[in-house]
């Protein structure tokens, strides 16, 4: 089943592991959702949205810290 969000309130703000540069990989995440983590790419604002849950949002953060994605 898929469930649909209302984001169009939501208050994004850019991963302080995102480069600086123009063109550098940027993402984007709303912390106002209980249980999910909405995803998007801020060279794309209209584009699809990532909802991950808590687990598989640990797990990314995770994953760029350590250096391996």
């Amino acid at each position: 089943m898929r469930v649909t969000r209302d984001l169009s309130s939501a208050r994004w703000r850019k991963s302080s592991y995102s480069g600086g540069q123009q063109g550098d990989a940027c993402v984007e995440v709303c912390d106002d959702f209980a249980g999910a983590v909405p995803v998007r790419d801020s060279k794309n604002l209209a584009g699809p949205v990532m909802m991950l849950d808590g687990v598989a949002w640990r797990s990314f953060v995770d994953s760029v810290k350590d250096g391996s994605l």
